[in-house]
């Protein structure tokens, strides 16, 4: 599956959430769903680094929760992207990928 292919399961997620709950999608929202996550990605980081309660889930369920953080972080990311018309595509082609080591002349 490419980016947009993901992007587009996961738009079709987040507005079917946003419509169950009455909730307005539009760029404020997008920004502090996004903290929102990033901020749950913290709290179970802090748990696994063992720099924060574990509130009696195991080794295996702070795991899992990391994990899943990770993923709502990347899914806010790119529904935001979305929604600002942001080809993440080409960003990190132009950002990151230009940086890839090739072949030395």
């Amino acid at each position: 599956m490419d980016l947009n292919e993901l992007t587009d399961q996961v738009e079709t997620v987040s507005r079917n959430y946003a419509r169950r709950h009455g909730i307005t999608q539009d760029a404020t929202w997008f920004l502090l769903k996004l903290q929102e996550e990033v901020g749950e990605l913290t709290q179970v980081f802090l748990m696994r680094a063992g720099q924060a309660r574990d509130k009696g889930l195991s080794e295996q369920e702070i795991d899992e929760r990391f994990r899943a953080e990770l993923a709502d972080v990347l899914c806010q990311v790119l529904v935001m992207a979305r929604h600002h018309g942001v080809d993440l595509h080409a960003e990190v082609e132009r950002k990151w990928l230009r940086w890839k080591p090739g072949p030395t002349r």
